[in-house]
């Protein structure tokens, strides 16, 4: 796992410039990459690439980068590992190809050389961003992963295109834009992270899963992609899996095992995240049926119990034979992280979850340099209790229009604190659906009678997020129609697909990412394997839901490992009690935030509105908890980009 960025100008610079700026850039992302660096430059393109190296498989010089090609022709930066390298060494070896050393940077090398960028990319298991430079076409390849595991950020301006793993890295170059997307923190204060190709800086994007970015000098970008999901669940529709439960369970036991197996090659040490749930025990349940020795696996926990899952991970741990590291994370644990928010995120980025996913990465990292992780099986099996939530509503879609719409009406002219004082009546199962924001969230749907549109609102922290914020106008950054053939009749595949396409690489993948990274970790994701990936779709519903809850087959498949009374629980999610902790050890920090002055400050929010709710929260009159956390984390994220601005003599 490393770090990568460099830039290519519209002509010729002397080379002390290119190695001024390469090296600025490279610095900010050392996090990313601190056993090595490398760069190089050539100062007739005005092309210039680096590489922060963390080292993983083959630690010796044969794996440094920037990489040549043995033909002379390519030069290559790389961030992720490729997980079939050693096969994919032995079909290049048959063609007379001849390596120095065993990194899987040289073999994906190769393969561009001779098989060429897309044949190579069909063939590579794992996860990849990839920047190129061919010296005989005078062309730059930039290559995001299938499923969006590692990030690429890059910005065209001026005639210069500018790329990085991460925007801290893309803001040292002096080109890059730094003027606020307005447009982006209306779609931040909706769902707490910035999703599709924008970002919180106009003109700056991140490069789209399974998409391929050409550029050459004195022409625009051209973008392609070389995998696509939607082809995926199209394909999938076409040729579903005709075996039966057992035979499907067995098909998808094979890939599972293969692509734990495969994540395990490092030549350094190696452990698991665990928290007890289904898809981390089984991660770990295999890792552990693959090695003779005790897998280290680790969890954090918490004193207030609805939110603890350390005791089911040391159980399943324990019945597992690993060797098991926990921490009970305190108020002042999660303190000490949230100043640094601003700066491991490099976006505004409030999923609460990110604290535990950092110091998880932290005390994993203290012991071992690679960690796997169960990510992605929510996704892909239908894991999510809201699915269920948005299809027991989506009846309401099928009233008719004049029904929904006297329906939203009426919702639309209840307040939220009536809506909460209504739910207290209702039975305990229809109110925790209707307190609140949550009815409020049914409204644009009953609307234009859209599942997308319901769904969409399922996600949302705030429906209205003018009322928050001086300026800025939402997008739907997702998908809103459903692959052509695919059958709309299975409501949640159409979730589980948006999901796959927004919520999975852009709030999971990239929390992972950056908090692991933060601490040179590199986490590994062997649920969201391609392979999974495209099996998992194949498979007919009923095989992934079964009496109203996902993840059946999955589930099965643990069973073989882990008893199922250690498993059968309610699902507990992976967060911290950010609610009680804003009006106790968090208070001060995020009064000092929410100030009149601090909020007119930044000029981005309504700041009467921001007061009047941070108000209710302390004296319990509403539970604003995810409102202000998205509110405290743009503030501070903006107060921090104002209080650091890159030197020109960093």
């Amino acid at each position: 796992m490393c770090g990568i960025t460099g830039f290519i100008s519209p002509s010729p610079k002397p080379e002390s410039d290119l190695k001024k700026q390469i090296h600025k850039m490279a610095r900010a992302i050392n996090h990313r990459g601190p056993d090595g660096e490398g760069y190089w430059q050539d100062k007739d393109f005005g092309v210039a690439l680096g590489h922060k190296r963390l080292s993983i498989v083959d630690l010796s010089p044969t794996g440094a980068q920037p990489m040549h090609s043995t033909c002379g022709q390519l030069v290559m930066v790389y961030n992720g590992e490729v997980y079939n390298a050693p096969e994919l060494s032995k079909d290049l070896i048959k063609t007379g190809a001849k390596f120095r050393g065993t990194s899987d940077s040289e073999v994906i090398l190769e393969g561009f050389s001779q098989w060429g960028i897309h044949r190579t990319l069909e063939k590579l298991v794992g996860m990849f961003a990839i920047a190129i430079w061919n010296k005989q076409s005078k062309e730059l390849y930039l290559i995001r992963d299938r499923l969006g595991i590692k990030p690429l950020y890059w910005t065209h301006t001026k005639g210069e295109l500018i790329f990085a793993s991460e925007l801290k890295a893309l803001k040292q170059h002096p080109l890059c834009p730094t003027t606020i997307n307005d447009n982006a923190t209306a779609n931040y204060m909706r769902k707490g992270y910035i999703g599709g190709s924008t970002t919180i800086y106009k003109n700056v994007q991140k490069l789209l899963p399974g998409n391929i970015l050409r550029f050459k000098a004195k022409e625009s970008p051209e973008i392609k992609p070389f995998w696509s999901l939607r082809e995926v669940v199209s394909n999938a529709t076409n040729d579903q899996y005709t075996g039966t439960f057992d035979e499907a369970k067995e098909h998808l036991t094979t890939i599972l095992k293969d692509a734990v197996q495969k994540r395990m090659l490092s030549d350094v040490p190696l452990g698991s995240f665990l928290s007890g749930g289904i898809d981390s025990s089984l991660v770990a349940a295999i890792m552990q049926s693959h090695s003779s020795s005790p897998v280290r696996t680790f969890s954090i926990g918490f004193n207030e119990s609805k939110f603890n899952e350390a005791p089911h991970a040391a159980a399943v741990a324990q019945h597992l034979g690993t060797d098991h590291t926990e921490m009970y994370v305190s108020p002042s644990d999660a303190f000490e992280v949230i100043p640094n928010l601003p700066t491991i995120f490099d976006e505004p980025f409030s999923d609460p979850s990110q604290i535990p996913t950092y110091l998880l990465s932290k005390l994993t990292r203290e012991h071992v340099t690679v960690a796997l992780s169960g990510d992605g099986g929510d996704e892909l099996f239908a894991g999510y209790d809201r699915y269920f939530t948005a299809n027991a509503f989506a009846k309401l879609l099928r009233q008719p229009t004049i029904l929904r719409k006297l329906q939203a009406n009426l919702i639309d002219s209840v307040s939220m604190e009536t809506a909460n004082r209504i739910s207290k009546v209702l039975p305990k199962n229809m109110g925790k659906h209707l307190a609140g924001h949550k009815l409020q969230r049914i409204s644009p749907a009953l609307h234009d009678g859209k599942i997308t549109t319901l769904y969409h609102s399922v996600l949302s922290h705030k429906q209205q997020t003018a009322m928050i914020l001086r300026s800025g106008t939402e997008s739907v950054d997702i998908d809103p129609e459903f692959p052509t053939g695919f059958n709309t009749k299975s409501n949640i595949a159409l979730l589980q697909y948006i999901d796959t396409l927004d919520y999975l690489p852009n709030d999971i993948l990239t929390k992972v990412d950056r908090a692991s990274m933060a601490v040179s970790l590199e986490a590994r994701v062997p649920l969201i394997d391609h392979r999974v990936v495209e099996f998992s779709w194949r498979l007919p519903h009923k095989y992934k839901v079964d009496n109203g809850t996902g993840k059946h087959i999955l589930k099965e498949i643990l069973y073989q490992y882990v008893p199922r009374e250690l498993l059968d629980r309610p699902k507990m999610g992976f967060s911290v009690p950010i609610g009680e902790w804003l009006r106790g050890p968090l208070q001060t920090w995020a009064e000092d935030l929410l100030t009149t002055d601090a909020l007119n400050s930044t000029e981005v929010f309504n700041t009467d509105y921001v007061r009047n709710i941070w108000q209710q929260h302390q004296s319990l009159q509403v539970n604003w908890e995810f409102h202000l956390w998205d509110i405290l984390n743009l503030q501070s994220w903006l107060l921090e980009t104002k209080r650091i601005q890159p030197s020109e003599n960093d």
